[in-house]
Parts: structure tokens; sequence; C-alpha cells
């Protein structure tokens, strides 16, 4: 690469710029508009391709959406009622409260579609709950709460695969199908790294809910836990497209929280729409910032440079499959996920196509592993909220969280190797892939 040529320099100050402080967004925007102007180019071809990919792409609409049902159901007692049901059902087996985070993850996972909105969500109350007269170490709580948000992403509604579906043009809907037995099987690999740690530190076990009780609880739970299957639901039946059915997400949280749980008020509704606003306009901008950069790169034949690259190298589409998954994972642990989704991973895409890897089988590993960066050092993100959270030094945290990381990489290498856990839903539901 010519270290002088106008691509370089702009990489340069991208760089420069997130390394003084500017968000990565404006970086990527600024540094495009720098390169459009040592090329020689019309610079408003920046704003051009910000608000053709902006404003073309009804799917992004899904984003701030999502977002907005996660935070409804914060401020209502839909969690609590959650927890109750989770804890009713696990909370009797030894080392059950971990359980239950766990479960309440994988439930929460059909409603919200990020991690951070399930750390953020129900972090607090989990970490409580654990701590509560010393049964769990803070840092072993704040751990399991990081790697069980990580689910989040995986199970649809995922926000991830809505923009992993913007820069690859695979269908939504089976992307969504696909994240569900992957997501069960990261669910499962943590539930059996709990099983043995239960043993290993004989952990607590919880006084177990009387059977007669379950029937109320699940009454209570039940609104709650109808939200994934009005979502799905009207999204497989056809009857709602994955942006509507995000509109109806919002809709409907708000309705159980606010009309028959009545556990909202204004002042919580008006915290929940700032805060929605607030983190929508920040990956806004990240994807502005990708759309403009992504142009460049696409000047620059950047995609075409790297398949001939990788074709030079002779790599079968296992070979392909495994340098992305070690890629990201090392990117993982200096980079913000939306950003390796949105910059990086385009690049990969021709050459999976070419290799004839699935691009639904595709993108779900690469969600995995972009989740999967959210709980490695020293970037991760869910670990300094937990540690934000929970006041545990961030060492003790990172020091409880690798085992479920290691389990997770194996769940991961299942995916991988066994595309069929991937592919197997989607296919049962008419996917021709």
């Amino acid at each position: 690469m010519n270290l002088t040529s106008p691509f370089s320099i702009s990489l340069v100050a991208i760089t420069a710029l997130a390394f003084l402080g500017l968000p990565i967004g404006h970086s990527m925007i600024a540094g495009s508009i720098l390169y459009l102007f040592l090329a020689g180019l019309d610079m408003g071809t920046a704003a051009e391709q910000l608000l053709n990919g902006m404003y073309s792409n009804y799917v992004i609409l899904s984003v701030p959406l999502f977002i907005l049902a996660a935070e409804f159901m914060n401020i209502g007692s839909m969690t609590d009622r959650l927890m109750m049901f989770c804890n009713a059902l696990v909370g009797r087996f030894r080392g059950g409260l971990a359980q239950v985070n766990i479960l309440q993850s994988i439930i929460f996972a059909g409603m919200s579609g990020s991690a951070i909105a399930d750390a953020a969500g129900t972090g607090r109350m989990m970490q409580a709950m654990m701590t509560r007269d010393g049964r769990y170490t803070g840092s072993y709580a704040a751990a399991l709460t990081a790697a069980s948000s990580v689910i989040g992403p995986i199970i649809p509604p995922s926000i991830p695969m809505v923009l992993y579906a913007l820069v690859s043009d695979a269908s939504i809907g089976y992307l969504f199908l696909a994240g569900v037995v992957p997501g069960l099987l990261m669910a499962l690999s943590q539930m059996i790294i709990v099983a043995i740690t239960a043993r290993r530190r004989n952990l607590p076990v919880e006084k177990p809910v009387p059977l007669r009780k379950l029937p109320r609880i699940t009454w209570d739970a039940f609104p709650s836990l109808m939200m994934p299957v009005v979502l799905l639901g009207g999204i497989y039946s056809g009857a709602m497209t994955p942006t509507e059915a995000a509109a109806v997400a919002a809709g409907y949280a708000l309705l159980i929280s606010a009309g028959l749980y009545r556990s909202v008020s204004w002042r919580s509704f008006y915290q929940s729409l700032a805060i929605s606003a607030r983190t929508t306009a920040s990956i806004g901008m990240l994807i502005a910032g990708a759309l403009v950069f992504n142009y460049v790169i696409t000047v620059e034949n950047i995609p075409e440079g790297v398949k001939a690259l990788l074709e030079s190298w002779n790599l079968s589409p296992v070979g392909f499959l495994i340098f992305v998954n070690v890629l990201l994972l090392l990117l993982g642990c200096v980079l913000e996920g939306t950003a390796i989704l949105l910059i990086v991973v385009p690049v990969f895409i021709p050459t999976a196509q070419a290799l004839g890897i699935d691009l639904v089988h595709f993108g779900v590993v690469v969600v995995v592993n972009i989740m999967l960066g959210l709980i490695t050092p020293p970037y991760g993100l869910l670990l300094f909220i937990m540690a934000n959270i929970s006041g545990e030094p961030l060492r003790d945290i990172v020091r409880d969280t690798m085992p479920f990381l290691f389990a997770m990489i194996v769940a991961l290498a299942i995916m991988t190797f066994v595309p069929e856990t991937v592919l197997w839903l989607p296919r049962l539901f008419g996917y021709q892939g």
C-alpha cells in the first residue's frame, strides 16, 4: 500500500481522530471527506451516500424501535415478573439463581435484540439478587450477567442481524430464524459451566417455589412471555415486516407496562424516550459514517483486492471461516462491534459468496463473533457496564468471565463447522440457501 495515497492518508486521519476522542462515526465521515478531496472527487458525494443509504433502507428504522421496546420493558415491571417466572422454573437447583440469570436472558433476548439493553435492564436486578447475603461473589454475578447478555442479539429479534442484512442483502427473516438454535446452544454452554461451578464451589440452592404457586406466577408473567410470540409470529406469518414488527413490539411493551401493569410514570416514559433517542443517535452516526466510508472502500476496490488475496492463499470454505473467526475475535478485543459489522464484514462478503458459503450461515457466525467481543478484554463493553453496575474490580470480572467465554467459543466452533445447526430452522420454514 502506498503510504502517501489518498486512501492511506484517510485511514491515518480516521485513526488519529478516533484516538483523540472523536466518535468513530464522525471520524469516518471526516476521513472519507478528506479522501474525496485528495482524490479530486466531488466532496458532495459524501452527503449523497449518507442520505441515500439512510433514507432508502427501510430496515434501519427497526433499530430505534427495538431499542425503544427494550426501554419500555425496563421502566415497567415486565422484567420483574419474568424474573419470578424464571426463578420458579430453575431456582430450586444448585446454583439455581445463576441458572435463572441465563434463562431470563433467553426470554429477554426474544424482546430487545440488544445485549446492552439486556445487561442494563436486568443486570442491576440480577446483581442484587445474586449477591444478597453473600450467596455469590460480586464478580461472579457480574461476569455471568455479562456473558448471558451476549445471548440477546443471537436469538431473534437482533439489532446486529438487522445491520448485517443492511450490508449483505441477506433476508432478515431467515437470519432471525437462523439465530434461534445457536442462541440456545450458547445458553446451554453457559448452563453447563454454571452446573460444573455449582458443584465445585458448592453454590447455594434457592428456596423452592411451591408448585401450587407456579400457575399464578406464570399467569402474571404471561403478557410479557407473549411479546416474542407477537413479534416473531407477526414476522413469520407474513403479517408484518421486521420493521413493522419492531413498532408493534414497542407499542406492545408500552401497552403492557402502562396499561396492564400500571408501572409507568410520565417521568419514566420521558426518560425512556430520551435514552432511546441518545442510543439511536449514537448508532445512527456510526451507520452514517460506515455508509460514507464504504463508498471509499468501493472506489478503492478493496473488497475485490481482499478477495484476490484470499484466493491466492487457496483457502477452502472451512479455512476461510476459521480465518474470519480468528480475525473477528481479535478485532473484538480492540474495536466496537457495530464498527466491525459495518466496516470490516462487507469486505469479506464477496469472498464468502465466491467460496459458496451461505450468507445466512456466515451472518450468524459473524454476529456471534462480534457479540463475544463484548466480553473480551480490554475493550469488552459489557465488562465495563457490569463493573460500573456492580462496583467490582474489572480484573475480577474478567477472570470469572473466562470460563463462559471459552464455552461459547466451543459453541461458535460447532456453528462454524456444522452449518446445519444454523440453517436447519430456516430450511424448515422454506429457506432455499
